[in-house]
């Protein structure tokens, strides 16, 4: 097992419905196929930006095996599988192994406030079922729970969870993770407008929905960084930043499939009660595109 099959930029398709509310698969393969095609260095399915909570099971299984099929093995792939309940995120990190996925990504989503004992406890049983990778994901705005990095370090102990995935927006939790466990920790960014922090920090990654819209400028950025280039990194970085807070600011789905839209790939309709972006917003966001177009070519 690769412990740490990630780095760089990973890119977090949306997922597409028609006219009825049901996924929409070729479209979400032609997407996922410009993902690959714009040099992502990995694909996650099933994330915040895929509205992976808002998805049947079948929708999951769907979802997932569309996107094995058209990455092909190309680039790695990381499937979200996290469910309110234990058993239900074993059958969905089960059905991602054996689809083919590289590795899982859990986030604790919780209705009642869990424990860390019992994040510890779920994380394990998931981690002995499967024998793929596990990316520990923090991002208490959407999960309803904050993992301390007290508690990450302790999640990280577990054989198969080899990496964190830091949404909370704070990047000090970043600098905690790489003092206490060392420069090998495999940490992630997934706060987008944190990005030239974060790989400042250490992080080997970022985990955004950004390459949708902006894949010139998100490998840029990692290339930069990647050759000690902060100079050249936070120009990069500049240029984007206004699409990288809109787009959080707003929703990820609404302003993701907006962006496809605008740029003619298309991003299909929405599962209710999720809608899509008002007017104004659209045309606030396509300003904002036409702004970076106008840019100079990295």
């Amino acid at each position: 097992m690769n412990k740490v099959p990630f780095k760089g930029v990973i890119a977090y398709p949306v997922t597409p419905f028609d006219d009825n509310e049901n996924v929409d698969i070729p479209l979400f393969k032609k997407q996922v196929e410009r993902l690959v095609t714009t040099g992502s260095h990995g694909i996650a399915p099933l994330g915040s930006t895929g509205v992976m909570p808002y998805l049947n099971d079948e929708e999951k299984e769907a979802i997932t095996e569309a996107t094995m099929q058209q990455v092909a093995g190309r680039v790695p792939t990381l499937v979200g599988v996290s469910n309110l309940t234990t058993e239900r995120t074993v059958y969905h990190a089960k059905f991602a192994e054996k689809a083919g996925a590289t590795a899982v990504m859990i986030i604790p989503m919780s209705y009642w406030k869990l424990t860390d004992d019992e994040i510890v406890k779920h994380y394990d049983t998931v981690a002995s079922k499967i024998s793929i990778p596990i990316m520990a994901y923090n991002n208490p705005a959407t999960g309803g729970v904050d993992m301390s990095p007290a508690l990450l370090k302790r999640l990280l102990e577990i054989p198969n969870v080899t990496m964190v995935k830091e949404s909370s927006g704070d990047v000090q939790r970043m600098h905690y993770l790489r003092k206490e466990l060392g420069e090998d920790v495999a940490f992630f960014n997934g706060s987008n407008p944190l990005a030239l922090s974060a790989f400042s920090a250490g992080a080997k990654g970022w985990c955004t929905a950004s390459p949708n819209l902006i894949p010139e400028l998100n490998i840029a950025l990692y290339d930069a960084i990647q050759a000690n280039d902060l100079e050249k990194a936070q120009s990069i970085f500049y240029k984007q930043f206004d699409l990288l807070k809109f787009i959080v600011a707003k929703g990820l789905p609404r302003s993701i499939k907006a962006g496809l839209d605008l740029l003619g790939v298309g991003g299909g309709g929405f599962k209710s009660p999720l809608k899509p972006l008002s007017g104004n917003e659209i045309a606030e966001l396509d300003n904002i595109l036409s702004a970076i177009e106008s840019e100079v070519v990295v």
